[in-house]
């Protein structure tokens, strides 16, 4: 476990991260080279640790080349969905006190209204050829120092989770001054103990690089030495020709693209050697237990399931063999304790559907929102994404919507 700067030293022509559909790729040693060119033209604007980044693209190369250069000096980068409205990218810029905002040609509609030049509006930056009101991150980059910067700090993500109402709400970790190498010790156990992640590993990104698990995967598929295929956008065929020409070992998807595959005429899914696949993650919503059951039956029990938050309060994670004998659970707490409560806070009995709760987890706030924050403890300290499900006699965990019938 190290930075992908150690291995722009060892390993410094290997592929870091490559497109799917183009084939542009970047090595390891121009990452780090981007990264800290990126890293030098923060600290020239006057940005310092713990001040904030916002990213609107589309899935390329220059979304992780800055995402790395915020890590690496102690930015909050907040990446937003292209698919959200003007007022709701406003209001993001505006809660998270961005400083920064790096667009690009193909999302610049629902951002470019937002350009007045007013004082103390952020920074507006357009990747390619900038449109007017917009500066030229490509061109400024490039004339920075490749070397590092001389107060290098880790950064973090800070995401926004919609919820079901009301504005988004910012997931901020505490700023805690670590050296750019430690690693997120539940990714490290998921992807590397669990997943089989390694420096030989092709990692395949099939989703949106803004959503917190396609981000935090391809950060640790670098971290972890290996080669990281991005995927433009999703196509179920098309990701098992990229399966079987990389010789992918891990994945991380969502049900939804389980489903589609498994909608593919027979003779297309038996087209494409998978059998490379050592792992497949997946998370995001409820697995429909038939599915599931197919999925392992075409590809193996190398599927992994977890639940959890961007609020990262609690995790529980399930491997394909726990599945089969708990059909239908998302799995055991591996961070914090499950309780189900009912709504006057009392423990359901096994098998009794109430809130799911975690106990003895990390702590997380919702960014200038203290009343949504209250919302999510109760009086006991235990915090809540404000699901609900139930354990079995074993600890496992169930959501309602994919419990077996």
């Amino acid at each position: 476990m190290t930075h992908p700067s150690v291995y722009a030293r060892t390993t410094p022509d290997k592929i870091a991260y490559q497109m799917a559909g183009t084939g542009k790729a970047i090595t390891y040693r121009e990452l780090d080279e981007l990264s800290n060119q990126g890293a030098h033209l923060f600290r020239s604007l006057g940005l310092k640790a713990g001040d904030h980044i916002v990213l609107l693209m589309e899935n390329r190369l220059a979304f992780m080349e800055i995402c790395w250069a915020a890590q690496r000096s102690g930015l909050y980068y907040t990446a937003i969905s292209r698919y959200l409205k003007q007022d709701e990218i406003d209001y993001i810029i505006g809660d998270c006190g961005a400083k920064v905002v790096i667009t690009t040609p193909k999302c610049v509609d629902q951002i470019k209204d937002l350009v007045k030049g007013a004082p103390g509006e952020p920074i507006f930056y357009m990747v390619d050829e900038p449109l007017p009101g917009f500066r030229s991150y490509d061109k400024e980059v490039a004339a920075q120092p490749k070397t590092p910067i001389a107060d290098e700090v880790a950064g973090y993500d800070m995401l926004y989770s919609s919820g079901t109402t009301g504005r988004p709400k910012g997931i901020k970790k505490a700023f805690e001054g670590n050296k750019i190498d430690v690693p997120n010790a539940f990714l490290r156990v998921l992807c590397a103990d669990m997943c089989g992640m390694n420096a030989e590993s092709t990692y395949l990104s099939p989703a949106p690089l803004y959503h917190a698990a396609p981000l935090r995967f391809n950060m640790m598929a670098v971290v972890l030495g290996g080669t990281s295929i991005i995927m433009e956008h999703f196509d179920a065929e098309e990701f098992l020709r990229l399966v079987e020409k990389y010789k992918v070992t891990q994945s991380q998807l969502v049900p939804t693209m389980f489903v589609r595959m498994l909608k593919l005429p027979g003779e297309i899914r038996a087209k494409y050697d998978v059998s490379t696949l050592k792992g497949a993650i997946h998370a995001a919503a409820p697995c429909p237990v038939d599915v599931k059951a197919k999925m392992i039956e075409w590809w193996g029990p190398i599927l992994i399931e977890y639940y959890a938050g961007s609020e990262g309060n609690g995790v529980t994670v399930c491997n394909s063999q726990q599945w089969l004998e708990h059909r239908g659970s998302v799995g055991r707490a591996v961070v914090g304790k499950i309780k189900i409560l009912d709504e006057n806070d009392e423990e359901r009995p096994v098998g009794e559907i109430g809130t799911v709760y975690f106990a003895d987890a990390p702590a997380f706030t919702y960014h200038n929102d203290p009343e949504k924050t209250k919302k999510a403890y109760n009086a006991k300290g235990w915090s809540t994404l404000g699901d609900v499900g139930y354990l079995d006699k074993d600890g496992f965990l169930f959501s309602p919507i994919a419990s077996p019938t």
